[in-house]
């Protein structure tokens, strides 16, 4: 694979995994109001929202990396800066 095409596989693969940890932070999130017991409750709930905020955080910061690579490619498809990684160097 070249770089150009590992860029846009390595963003993809980010986007899912944050995709599957936003997935077990809800499911973590739906699970802690099933505990007993107060303190795992709130220790679990916590955890939980943490772990959702990240992830949605980080999906976004991916998607919008790939909208603004899209829209470089779009504004000026002759040059040959495919990635945000390539500016400025030739031989890339």
């Amino acid at each position: 694979m070249t770089g150009k095409t590992w860029w846009w596989v390595r963003q993809i693969g980010l986007i899912g995994l944050g995709g599957f940890f936003l997935y077990f932070g809800i499911l973590m999130l739906i699970g802690a109001y099933g505990l007993d017991n107060p303190l795992t409750f709130i220790m679990t709930f916590f955890a939980s929202n943490f772990i959702i905020l990240i992830s949605a955080v980080l999906i976004a910061g991916f998607i919008y990396r790939l909208v603004l690579v899209m829209r470089l490619l779009k504004s000026d498809p002759e040059t040959n800066r495919t990635t945000p990684d390539s500016e400025g160097d030739p031989e890339r």
